[in-house]
């Protein structure tokens, strides 16, 4: 590339985003940290303090923001997925995009076919659906730009998609490991090219996003994935380094700042989890082994496709008597060299975690750049951790809040109850000094950041929360599971 033209990548990137803007999930850097210097309100509800509501289908997916627009998901019936488009101050509705869902899986009640989160820039949104793939249309009126396919993603579990695009620079970053098909893609924002790929079937299940570490060496890619934290080049997808300190899958996205990746996560053994689901339940045989006939019973008149068993049960079945049974179940679902966590072996290992991992390392960096890591019961398995103000906050299912330093992981508070006692699968958001906590029951729960447990509010928005808020323009933006609402002073 001639300098002309880096010079002209450069502006374009830096000039499709603002200091206010909340690009993607849990908006700069998908931190959920806002810089804005606007009050934002403490007591809110789904009457008080709204300059504006639109009514949606039914959505999980978060919205994003960008050059006074904001964008999100929808099922507009069962078979169709919808992406809006609103003006940020008044609500009104830009332009509405529809596709046909085709033929997708049953998913969990707690999860939506529109479950993902677009990603924007001044220009484009980029909004990923399972069996679309990842499409780019114009911001302002919603046009195609481009389309690019890819595999349709396959769970064993009835988990479904949750992925969603990630921003850096002129690079749409997406990353989805599924049972058949896991892998890192990196889009050329303007063209949909793929720029570079990782295949990344050493990975089992898991959901967690890209986010930029900052080094003195140049910014990295850092993926939570199976056992290992990635950080990724940039510029070419390679993997720089690996740091094997994680656990059997990751649902968090870890949280980067000044160089240093903090994680929290939760992570039970994958055999025993099999054995649970399928060989416990009503169609199994409760032998403490699983076979295909088992397998097949279980998911009913959905078909477990021949190349899943592929990957799996002839891999694991070593001694081939059509039985995954003891370590086998372990081999079986986790790729070779890649076994890490509570196994079936040793089903009362430590199996939550937090830790920091500086980036900047090449190669194996588990004992050379892990700062600390710490054991605790205290983490969720789904939702993402906040670092702010040099404190990391962790809530648990239930209402349970904990905070821990940053400089060696020692705690700060709690665990203590924030006054909520309801399912949490949404993340915290910090602005003006205020931590929002949305939980599934439709409340969502306002603190205020500092070195101990201060409740402020409970705010009650009758409807189930399970998306992180957005915060921008000097608002706070809600998606519940029927609406989207602009909340402010």
């Amino acid at each position: 590339m001639n300098r002309l033209a880096f010079v002209s990548c450069v502006l374009f990137a830096t000039a499709s985003l603002s200091a206010e803007d909340w690009p993607q999930f849990r908006g700069p850097n998908c931190s959920g940290v806002s810089k804005t210097t606007a009050a934002l309100p403490a007591e809110f509800s789904d009457t008080e303090h709204v300059k504006w509501v639109a009514k949606l289908g039914d959505g999980i997916g978060s919205p994003s923001i960008a050059a006074g627009r904001i964008f999100t998901s929808a099922m507009v019936d069962s078979k169709t997925i919808g992406l809006y488009g609103f003006d940020i101050k008044t609500g009104e509705q830009l332009w509405m995009r529809t596709w046909p869902v085709g033929d997708v899986d049953e998913i969990h009640m707690t999860n939506s076919h529109a479950g993902t989160t677009p990603a924007a820039d001044a220009d484009h949104v980029y909004f990923y659906f399972s069996t679309l793939g990842m499409v780019c249309v114009d911001a302002k009126t919603g046009s195609d730009v481009w389309h690019k396919e890819l595999p349709v993603p396959y769970f064993i579990f009835k988990w479904g998609a949750g992925m969603s695009p990630v921003l850096y620079k002129d690079l749409v970053l997406f990353c989805q490991d599924d049972d058949l098909h896991p892998a890192f893609y990196a889009f050329d924002k303007r063209t949909g090219e793929i720029r570079w790929q990782d295949d990344r079937n050493d990975m089992a299940v898991n959901y967690s996003h890209p986010v930029i570490c900052e080094t003195p060496t140049g910014d990295e890619i850092v993926v939570a994935g199976t056992g290992i934290l990635v950080g990724y080049d940039p510029a070419t997808g390679k993997r720089l380094w690996t740091a094997r300190t994680l656990l059997r899958n990751i649902k968090t996205t870890p949280v980067s700042q000044d160089g240093i990746v903090y994680v929290s996560l939760q992570s039970r053994g994958i055999a025993n989890q099999w054995l649970v689901s399928i060989d416990q339940a009503e169609t199994g045989d409760k032998d403490n082994k699983i076979s295909r006939e088992e397998t097949q019973k279980f998911f009913g008149e959905r078909p477990v496709p021949e190349a899943f068993y592929k990957k799996t049960f002839e891999r694991g079945d070593l001694n081939k008597d059509g039985f995954l049974e003891g370590p086998e179940l372990d081999i079986a679902f986790l790729p070779p060299g890649n076994a890490a966590g509570a196994s079936y072996d040793n089903p009362d290992a430590e199996d939550e975690f937090i830790l920091a991992v500086k980036g900047g390392g090449r190669g194996d960096v588990t004992k050379t750049h892990l700062l600390w890591k710490h054991p605790t019961k205290q983490t969720d398995h789904i939702v993402s951790p906040l670092v702010v103000h040099d404190r990391m906050l962790l809530i648990k299912e239930g209402g349970i809040a904990t905070c821990f330093e940053t400089k060696g992981g020692e705690p700060v508070f709690g665990p203590g109850r924030i006054n909520n006692a309801g399912s949490y699968f949404a993340s915290p958001v910090y602005g003006d000094g205020k931590i929002y906590i949305p939980s599934e029951n439709g409340k969502l729960i306002v603190l205020k950041d500092g070195p101990e447990l201060e409740v402020l509010s409970v705010n009650d928005m009758n409807d189930a929360i399970l998306a992180t808020p957005a915060i921008a323009d000097g608002a706070l933006f809600i998606r519940t599971r029927k609406a989207l609402y602009r909340i402010q002073l």
